[in-house]
């Protein structure tokens, strides 16, 4: 039997069916696979390496071709600045803790005035080309280096650097001082299109006349009249290379504000021209660090009542926190502060209140903090605006300083205690102007409240001045207090109300310092945050050390009269300080503390005259400050619960209460009084400050 296949028909393949059908042909990746289970060893690395080439040239083409690309975009992109960009400032908002406008700060726009580089001696361009870019002349407007180095730190979380003079005008006109790797972008971009467009001295004339040199110049012209008094064309080298130094920092490193970083900024720009050539080294060694004018205060728009001074303090605290004048006029700022409007306004109305109808010479401060955060809740410096802050003048502060003489006491080993009985009679050159404040034998609470001198002026000989200087500091009082001598503990080294609130907050935060301040918040136009406080604070003192001070200190305002309303508790001390002029005094203080607000009231006169009421009568701490500190306590706290301080656990000898109903029986702790104090040099002391003690010390 025949078992061929029929015959295919033509024109038609044959059929794959049966035991005579071809196989199935294999398909190229199963061929490519059976291939590859045969390769060897060699063949399989060669193929990987053909790999990773192409990766490897793919990757090398983007990085080369993106960024070109990416420049290309940019330059078709974004503009090139106007010397008009220059001038546009923004306003800088202050507000209140509740988000309330306080004040605006407006920048001057008068104080610019341009000229053309040729104007500028040749000297002192090469004095801000040392400073800025000693490369300008030879650079494509940016240098590669740098912005490597700027990308780099940015991505490490730091910021940027290593600009061109180009970049540094881009950054200053257009693009702004945000540290991001796009504004670095944007600014060497626009710095390319820049340096292709304009020549290099039209660059440089453009950059100079755009920059501020601080003290609200912007441009050389101007800061030649503002630190010289003269045109920037007389301007001759040593004083062009101070205005090169001044660029990179003008609030910071004025020589009337930090003169070392001046002085080693300026020898830096000399020693960088003679590098280049453009000064010789024998030019160099006849020159000398140029003096200039005094500072003078620069209206900035802000109010030229009470709030001014905030202002002003607000913008000192700015700089201090390394926000410079430039953000400042320039970036739009908001910027939050502690100030309590209600609080502020009560401390205003007080003050005006109780010196309605006072002797006009007489001067006067009120600083409230909160100690569990150090926030100023109000400040009140003085009406004037743009005159002196007073909340900042350092003046002696008379008995206000007792209390660091009793901290410095519960901190020695053992502690002296609160119970210890001393000797309170005067001597000749130690006496209490009130004769209440007299007392036989008394403990070291019953002499704070009554102010006592002799105790305190004894204690501090006991346990040294030094260690009270250092309690003082430990609490937050933040001045040298050089060389202390006994008299220390009557209070004759200088403070100023800020401090003593602070150091009196620390008092009443448990022993907690935390620095006082005004700023809460800065936060650019873009939103960008600047700074934004914390509530960290530094545990200085042991809480059971400063229970015992404030105990010392509960019983004072109620026997100078000005005890609170509903009995709430408050630790508080009168201090005064005695004129040269018998029976007067020059300044008055009276400050305290609750749990939640520590405040400080100052009065005295511009010229340490003697400070008296209406009628004649001299001014003691528990006088008009006493009174100007109660009415604004009273009413900042009208609404607040009552607070108690917490237990106390007595160190040291405790109160016998005994003895303090009879302290003439105790036994005092000293068996003779204290040599009577040097008396102090009699020369006057430089306006606004007090005159020195006299054989009078501050009394109580």
């Amino acid at each position: 039997m025949d078992t061929s296949p029929p015959p295919t028909p033509p024109g038609r393949r044959p059929a794959r069916h049966g035991p005579t059908a071809p196989a199935r042909r294999p398909r190229t990746g199963s061929r490519r696979r059976r291939h590859r289970h045969h390769e060897t060893p060699d063949e399989q690395r060669r193929r990987l390496w053909r790999r990773i080439r192409r990766i490897g040239y793919v990757t090398l083409g983007a990085f080369v071709t993106g960024p070109v690309l990416a420049f290309l975009i940019g330059c078709l992109c974004f503009r090139v600045p106007t010397p008009d960009d220059a001038v546009s400032k923004q306003v800088a908002t202050v507000s209140y803790d509740d988000g309330s406008q306080l004040a605006k700060i407006v920048p001057a726009q008068g104080n610019r005035t341009d000229v053309g580089v040729d104007q500028i001696p040749l000297e002192v361009r090469d004095a801000v080309l040392s400073a800025e870019d000693r490369t300008f002349y030879s650079n494509p407007g940016f240098d590669l280096t740098g912005i490597f180095r700027a990308a780099w730190s940015q991505l490490r979380g730091g910021v940027g650097g290593g600009s061109t003079i180009t970049q540094q005008y881009v950054k200053k006109t257009l693009v702004g001082d945000e540290h991001s790797l796009w504004r670095k972008y944007k600014e060497v971009v626009i710095a390319f299109k820049l340096s292709q467009r304009e020549s290099k001295d039209q660059i440089l004339g453009d950059y100079l006349n755009a920059i501020y040199f601080g003290r609200g110049a912007y441009g050389i012209q101007a800061a030649a009249r503002t630190y010289f008094g003269k045109s920037v064309s007389q301007l001759d080298v040593s004083q062009g290379a101070l205005l090169a130094a001044l660029i990179q920092s003008p609030s910071q490193w004025d020589p009337a504000i930090d003169p070392v970083h001046a002085q080693e900024r300026w020898n830096y720009v000399m020693d960088g021209m003679v590098s280049q050539g453009w000064l010789t080294p024998q030019q160099r060694a006849t020159e000398s660090f140029p003096p200039t004018l005094p500072r003078r205060p620069v209206h900035d728009g802000s109010p030229t009542d009470s709030r001014g001074l905030i202002v002003d303090a607000v913008e000192r605290e700015l700089s201090s926190l390394g926000i410079s004048e430039q953000e400042l006029t320039h970036e739009g700022l908001r910027i939050t502060t502690t100030i309590d409007p209600a609080m502020q306004q009560h401390a205003v109305d007080t003050e005006h209140t109780v010196l309605a109808d006072q002797p006009r010479d007489l001067r006067s401060a009120l600083v409230s903090i909160d100690p569990r955060t150090g926030g100023i809740r109000a400040y009140y410096g003085g009406d004037d605006g743009v005159g002196l802050d007073y909340a900042e003048v350092e003046k002696q502060p008379g008995s206000t300083f007792k209390p660091f003489v009793l901290l410095a006491a519960l901190q020695q080993d053992p502690p002296i205690g609160l119970g210890t009985v001393m000797s309170g009679e005067p001597f000749p050159g130690l006496h209490n102007a009130d004769p209440g404040a007299t007392c036989d034998q008394c403990n070291l609470k019953q002499a704070m409240t009554i102010s006592n001198n002799v105790v305190f002026y004894t204690l501090a000989r006991k346990i040294g001045p030094q260690k009270v200087a250092d309690a003082a500091h430990q609490a937050g009082i933040t001045e040298p207090l050089p060389d202390p001598t006994e008299g220390i503990a009557l209070g004759n080294k200088e403070v100023t109300p800020v401090e003593l609130a602070s150091a009196y907050a620390t008092f009443a935060a448990d022993g907690t310092y935390r620095p006082p301040h005004l700023v809460t918040k800065v936060v650019t136009s873009d939103n960008r945050v600047l700074y934004q406080a914390g509530p960290d604070g530094e545990q200085r003192i042991s809480p059971r050390v400063t229970r015992n001070v404030t105990e010392a200190m509960l019983d004072v305002a109620g026997h100078d009269h000005i005890a609170l309303s509903g009995g709430r508790p408050v630790a508080a001390k009168s201090g005064t300080v005695q004129s040269r002029f018998p029976n007067q005094n020059n300044d008055a203080w009276f400050a305290g503390f609750t749990p939640s607000l520590s405040t400080a009231v100052w009065i005295g006169t511009d010229h340490n005259d003697p400070i008296q009421t209406r009628d004649g009568t001299p001014i003691s701490g528990d006088g008009l400050p006493g009174e100007i500190w109660h009415g604004f306590v009273n009413s900042a706290l009208a609404s607040t619960p009552v607070q108690d301080f917490p237990p106390l656990h007595p160190l040291g000898q405790p109160i016998d209460d005994h003895a303090a109903s009879a302290p003439s029986s105790a036994t005092p702790t000293t068996s003779s009084p204290p040599s009577p104090p040097p008396s102090p040099a009699s020369t006057p002391s430089p306006t606004p400050g007090p005159s020195p003690m006299t054989s009078s010390p501050p009394t109580p």
